[in-house]
């Protein structure tokens, strides 16, 4: 599943022709997607003009000028392409082949800017594991997707001092108290084995024990904050990490995978400087972790 990165490489592909656009016309090739779509989804949408693309933990969020949200989720194997009309190519350098599997194109909209082109963006899922859905104005942070979201890992609100009340006497381990939406939004497992790497703790490690008994967080805390969010604006940088069927909005193919320093390194040797170990790979919670058990403590 396409990481919170990749999602925003999305949105800032999106952004241009969605922002500042009427919507047209909306052809759905089908009702549903993982779930059914909304009841006069279509007939709702179009006409409305979008004032902004947002995202919020793995969701876009397509406000229209009424206050009308569009939420949408990339699912397994969403993805979203480009058109201008009269044009099937996209532009963008790429490593493999784009699926040409137009049998999967479920969404299409019609998107007119003053002064540009008409575009269509179309939405393409294989695995249908997407979904869209629309919230009613001024209810997206009480809606059912998004009201038990915790802190956004970007930007500077993601600090220790943030983070000490979130792991104070947790013993779980660190790696699943991370994982978790409800307290920071959007992390998935390839950034967190990436932002604990480079902080040097381990995953199994109780996230408790990263904060004081007078309830402060440490340094090794703070310093993990600031290692999740590096970690996070470094791979939106690159474009995210393109893993199988992920791409970004343009098409092209993102490469934050080739800096992985422990996710999917099994066996490999340690990149720290002077560590000498090698980076192993143990089961949590049903997922991989990559770790170096020599440096990450």
């Amino acid at each position: 599943m396409p990481e919170l990165p990749e999602v925003e490489t999305v949105r800032r592909g999106l952004q241009p022709v969605f922002e500042g656009a009427t919507v047209t016309g909306l052809h759905l090739a089908r009702p549903d997607l993982r779930f059914p779509l909304p009841d006069r989804f279509a007939e709702r949408l179009v006409g409305q003009t979008i004032a902004s693309l947002s995202r919020r933990a793995k969701y876009l969020l397509a406000e229209t000028t009424d206050g009308l949200a569009l939420a949408m989720h990339l699912g397994m194997s969403g993805a979203f392409r480009i058109e201008t009309e009269g044009l099937e190519t996209v532009p963008g350098a790429f490593v493999h082949p784009r699926s040409e599997a137009r049998t999967h194109d479920h969404v299409r909209f019609r998107l007119q800017r003053p002064g540009a082109p008409l575009v269509s963006v179309v939405f393409n899922d294989p695995r249908r594991f997407g979904y869209m859905t629309l919230i009613e104005p001024g209810q997206i942070a009480t809606h059912p997707h998004f009201s038990h979201l915790g802190i956004e890992p970007t930007g500077n609100a993601l600090t220790g001092a943030v983070l000490a009340p979130l792991f104070a006497g947790k013993a779980s381990p660190l790696k699943a108290v991370l994982l978790d939406q409800r307290l920071i939004a959007g992390l998935g497992n390839i950034y967190v084995c990436e932002a604990l790497w480079r902080a040097g703790l381990s995953p199994r490690r109780s996230a408790g024990t990263l904060v004081r008994k007078d309830g402060t967080a440490t340094k090794r805390l703070a310093d993990l904050a600031d290692h999740i969010r590096r970690t996070i604006a470094d791979a939106i940088l690159a474009g995210g990490s393109t893993l199988r069927d992920y791409r970004k909005a343009d098409g092209e193919l993102g490469y934050f995978q080739h800096s992985f320093a422990a996710y999917g390194r099994e066996g490999e040797p340690c990149r720290r400087e002077g560590c000498g170990g090698t980076i192993a790979r143990i089961v949590q919670s049903g997922r991989s972790t990559f770790f170096c058990p020599r440096c990450q403590r």
